[in-house]
């Protein structure tokens, strides 16, 4: 530790800054260093437009590849579930926490209603290929709207210890 001003620093310290006896812990000394779970800044409603966006592409890109929802759908919405979780700022985490099963749903639905035997069998109506389309992909479902809330709950726990990234 070296002195500046009287004040006792350390090599790691902001520059400039000066910390004298009131600041004990050294979290407060140190900032914590940036990682994956600092960056998402972006507003709930543009991460879910995107979000939609992107799931209706990827749901059109499966449809033409074989003609129904598969892996590549599954795989996409648990991708982008994470994705969504990691890029919203703090104060839309409602907005991201529900839009999995929303999101779903919506995919689903309008694949019954323009394609039922993509979901569902052919002689299937609506209801019924959207109830099957949702139980096709229910895990799918389940494990992005798990790592979802996981990735939200990691990070407001994260935020909720540093003071530096404090909600406003």
């Amino acid at each position: 530790m070296g002195r500046v001003g009287g004040t006792a620093r350390c090599g790691k310290c902001v520059e400039g800054a000066t910390y004298g006896g009131a600041v004990t812990s050294r979290e407060a000394r140190h900032p914590r260093p940036r990682t994956i779970w600092d960056e998402g800044r972006t507003p709930g409603s543009e991460v879910a437009a995107l979000l939609v966006a992107l799931l209706l592409s990827v749901l059109a890109l499966d449809l033409l590849l074989s003609g129904r929802l598969g892996l590549l759908f599954d795989l996409a919405f648990v991708t982008l579930c994470m994705g969504a979780a990691i890029a919203v700022r703090p104060s839309s985490f409602f907005t991201v926490g529900v839009l999995p099963p929303l999101a779903m749903l919506l995919a689903v639905l309008l694949v019954a209603v323009a394609e039922p035997s993509a979901v569902a069998h052919r002689g299937d109506g609506f209801v019924q290929a959207t109830i099957s389309g949702l139980a096709n992909h229910g895990v799918a479902l389940a494990v992005g709207y798990l790592l979802c809330l996981g990735v939200l709950g990691t990070r407001r726990h994260l935020d909720a210890g540093d003071p530096s990234t404090a909600q406003k």
